[in-house]
């Protein structure tokens, strides 16, 4: 499957190939931020990334970033990385490079790991790409097909971007991602100065 840069080749890109199958399956059924295309653009990020830190492991990127949500404590009642090493070892990973992926894969959650920095580089690389599809655009729609799906009303949903999201872009591990954070996360002042103003503007009415 060709995924628009240069990814690994031989097993490596079989093993990227059956991960997006199985992720694309597991997530089927979900609509609340944490779907498959979710996953698949933090895959896609990861790669870019990727290709300006040389001194990563490409094929750790990769699992890492389509594995992160396998086990995800909000989604899953796995310990341990159930999900992911069930996988991993179905493809006849070693299990050294399981525990490094897994490890990569521990470091992403922003609620377990808030101003801890990963120890790989690997890591760096799959926390940064996943924290910037929590940004932007992308992070605005995710954000409220999450609160919408939890029962969230619309002030409980924008608490979020100050509790978390305005938050991100300080905390990004490598220069390439910090680069692509800047205009994502000026969107979301945007939209938020947006919101108080028509939220303003509405209470202001007077009403018969």
């Amino acid at each position: 499957m060709e995924y628009g840069f240069a990814s690994p080749e031989g097993k490596a890109s079989r093993d990227i190939d059956h991960a997006v199958a199985y992720v694309k399956e597991l997530f089927c059924d979900n609509s609340g931020g944490h779907d498959a295309e979710h996953t698949l653009r933090v895959f896609r990020t990861a790669m870019v990334i990727a290709e300006t830190e040389p001194d990563c492991d490409r094929g750790i990127v990769a699992l890492a970033a389509l594995l992160h949500d396998v086990d995800d404590h909000k989604l899953f009642h796995t310990a341990n990385n159930a999900n992911a090493r069930a996988f991993l070892a179905e493809r006849q990973i070693g299990s050294g490079r399981i525990e490094k992926i897994c490890s990569a894969v521990n470091s992403v959650s922003f609620s377990q790991n808030r101003n801890k920095k990963p120890e790989t580089l690997e890591g760096q690389i799959v926390q940064d790409a996943d924290r910037l599809d929590a940004i932007g655009a992308i992070g605005i729609a995710r954000t409220f097909a999450f609160g919408g799906e939890h029962g969230r009303t619309l002030e409980e949903t924008i608490k979020h971007f100050y509790e978390k999201l305005l938050l991100l872009k300080e905390g990004l591990n490598t220069e390439a991602a910090r680069q692509m954070a800047g205009p994502r996360h000026a969107f979301m002042e945007s939209f938020l100065k947006e919101f108080s103003e028509e939220v303003g503007e509405i209470g202001e009415v007077d009403i018969p």
